[in-house]
């Protein structure tokens, strides 16, 4: 029988090989471009926590924390599941992608409205000490920006356009909410509660501020919705649809907020806004997990279309081994002189290590489950939600029974902390298992981003990180965090990477 050819003349198996390469092209270079936006990231995080640490303190940033935490919960729910939803309903093209935007947006901004409402009539659940101003109390109106922007940038990536949620998210973002706090801080000194509500007010600026950079691309990419009506029915026919994505994405940001809003109800705000810290400082390689999320969700898509489970099974391998490396080299700089990295922001908070170092782990182990759930939640849903259902359950048993057991032994609020901390490890240590396990089932497939070349790399790591901690503190951080990475940068690159993962280092031609 002769070989089934395409129009170009090329062997079918042939072009699914071709196409399979520009996929992990494209999963490349959205993955290089959000790194560039990580390291951007970095720059302008550690400016906030630095003023807010050493300017407004331990307490006022634990309050802070606690309000921000709901407001960010209620803007993951507003958006419905459609940050990762809506690649899958552009790509139908059964009508124009403008006026599917549009109805997105519509959706969201009427459950961001509601949950606002609710948030401004019940201030208590941001708030629950009772402490806050008449400022504080708008800081829902913040909820609408963050979550129309996140919709935003979901369109944004379906056309591979991840500049823009580098350019929102990673330099708008963060660098407004830190020139926010130091200028408000300042202007503080003249009129008191401009201080009293730096934070906040500097968090909702930067929302607002992100929402603009991403809806300006939006318009030249996307165009105005031409003779677009809103459909009642459609709409809420769409946020059905949705709940479980809707479900799924906010137990998966509640599993990193958990600890810190269970923390909150048992240890005093300082230790809290410790806590918070060294969570920022720990999430930071997070983001490294959120790079390819935006390219992997159309890469996928296009393959399930295809029936091509297997390049989907290489795909989410690939780019979870390629995820690991990096965060397990990123712990490995944070976490070993992690006493120096945690007294940037103050004496106070070195006692932040312990949990610091715990932290970084439980961000390593989650990676599978992370790239996993890219595809299961198109071709499993339901059982996704319903592990990460059981994934956060799990969290919350851990953290209240680790925390009681601090507590019984005599341990302070750190030590409690330590206990949160612990609890995120194993938890989302059993939900990459379960979740890898399941999408290999589905995909008939071996799902695994493991290899030994991790071990090799991290063992001399150690060594170096270990010696550096004989420098002075100055020296630790200057010296230890760039020959840790260093040496395992050299170490993965030899001994782990092939060539199909220094595609990931390459600039594509054409």
């Amino acid at each position: 029988m002769a070989e089934p050819t395409l129009s170009a003349g090329l062997p079918a198996d042939r072009v699914d090989a071709q196409a399979e390469q520009a996929d992990i092209a494209a999963l490349a270079k959205g993955g290089r471009t959000n790194f560039f936006g990580f390291v951007l990231r970095l720059a302008a995080s550690v400016p906030f926590l630095f003023i807010a640490g050493r300017l407004y303190g331990a307490a006022t940033l634990g309050r802070y924390a606690s309000a921000t935490l709901v407001v960010e919960l209620a803007a993951q729910l507003a958006t419905l599941g459609q940050k990762r939803g809506l690649a899958q309903q552009l790509a139908k093209e059964d009508r124009p992608g403008a006026c599917i935007v549009a109805d997105a947006l519509l959706l969201s901004a009427l459950v961001s409205a509601l949950c606002a409402l609710l948030l401004w009539l019940v201030p208590v659940l941001m708030f629950p000490s009772g402490d806050y101003t008449r400022v504080d109390r708008l800081l829902p109106l913040a909820i609408l920006p963050r979550a129309l922007g996140d919709v935003a940038l979901a369109a944004l990536a379906y056309r591979f356009d991840v500049g823009a949620t580098v350019r929102a998210r990673a330099v708008v973002e963060p660098w407004t909410q830190s020139l926010g706090a130091g200028g408000l801080w300042l202007a503080g000194m003249w009129w008191a509660p401009l201080r009293d509500s730096g934070l906040i007010l500097a968090y909702a600026l930067a929302m607002l501020a992100a929402m603009v950079t991403a809806f300006v691309p939006l318009l030249k990419s996307y165009g105005l919705p031409r003779q677009w009506e809103p459909r009642l029915r459609d709409l809420l026919r769409l946020a059905n649809r949705n709940l479980p994505l809707a479900g799924a994405d906010a137990v998966e940001w509640g599993t990193r907020k958990l600890d810190l809003f269970i923390l909150g109800t048992f240890a005093p705000a300082e230790a809290v806004g410790i806590y918070y810290v060294a969570q920022q400082v720990a999430t930071l390689p997070q983001k490294l997990k959120t790079s390819f999320e935006p390219i992997l969700g159309p890469v996928i898509t296009r393959n399930l279309r295809e029936n091509n489970f297997g390049a989907i099974a290489r795909q989410v391998c690939q780019v979870g081994f390629w995820i690991t490396a990096a965060q397990a080299g990123i712990a490995l700089a944070l976490g070993l002189p992690g006493k120096g990295v945690m007294g940037l922001f103050g004496p106070n908070f070195v006692a932040g290590t312990g949990a610091l170092a715990l932290l970084l782990a439980a961000e390593v182990v989650a990676a599978p489950a992370v790239v996993s759930e890219a595809a299961l939640i198109y071709v499993a849903r339901l059982r996704n939600w319903w592990i990460s259902l059981g994934t956060i359950a799990l969290q919350a048993g851990l953290t209240v029974a680790f925390i009681l057991a601090a507590r019984e032994l005599g341990g302070g609020g750190m030590v409690e902390a330590m206990g949160a901390a612990l609890a995120l490890v194993v938890s989302l240590g059993l939900a990459s298992l379960l979740k890898s396990r399941l999408l290999g089932s589905i995909l008939k497939q071996k799902i695994s981003n493991w290899r030994w070349a991790l071990v090799w790399a991290a063992l001399p790591a150690l060594g170096v990180g270990l010696l550096a901690r004989f420098l002075p503190e100055w020296a630790e951080l200057a010296l230890g965090v760039p020959g840790i990475l260093g040496v395992y940068g050299f170490v993965i690159w030899r001994r782990g990477f092939g060539p199909e993962d220094r595609v990931l280092f390459r600039k594509q031609k054409g």
